[in-house]
């Protein structure tokens, strides 16, 4: 069994054979045994249930995903929706800056923060401490870290092409980014 995270409605995945007694959070629709709980699905002895998990405040080494809101020539303000995996319950989102010295690992010097993020792309980063009162320092410093999705000026959902660039498949125009790694590659 997945030990991945499962969203309300998702199928729940488990090896062949009869169907297991269903717990708390599993219901049956179409034949299929679905979650209806955010969470990972467990046997407590021989009964399936997802209990909930509770997301948390992000903390120094949590994995991020946010959206950029807002352009400095010195950082860019991220609204954080996803902490180590877990979706923040809506309206109670953090808030997140990645300073110009903290994009890359290296040239650090030379980094524009318009040819790395845009407002509205969504950017996967590490904390990397707790900031000031009102934001995180978030890093984007390393290959699998940076913008995973992002939108043309045409509307389209871009493509990497490479750690800096992506591709509006419309119109076939690249514009900067810095780009986290596919994690398949």
């Amino acid at each position: 069994m997945a030990s991945d995270s499962l969203l309300p409605g998702q199928p729940v995945p488990f090896p062949r054979g009869p169907v297991p007694s269903l717990g708390n959070g599993l219901y049956i629709k179409e034949g299929q045994v679905r979650a209806s709980l955010v969470g990972v699905p467990r046997y407590e002895g021989s009964t399936l249930t997802i209990s909930r998990v509770r997301a948390h405040p992000p903390a120094p080494n949590s994995v991020i995903l946010g959206t950029v809101t807002r352009l400095s020539p010195s950082q860019a303000t991220v609204s954080i929706s996803v902490v180590d995996g877990v979706p923040l319950p809506a309206g109670e989102e953090f808030t997140g800056v990645i300073r110009t010295r903290d994009i890359r690992a290296t040239e650090k010097d030379k980094v524009k923060i318009g040819d790395c993020f845009r407002g509205g792309d969504v950017v996967k980063g590490v904390v990397i401490s707790l900031g000031d009162a009102r934001s995180y320092y978030i890093t984007t410093a390393r290959n699998d870290l940076g913008v995973i999705f992002a939108t043309s000026e045409a509307g389209a959902t871009m493509e990497p092409v490479s750690w800096q660039e992506m591709r509006c498949p419309r119109t076939g125009r690249i514009e900067k980014r810095k780009c986290a790694k596919p994690e398949n590659i």
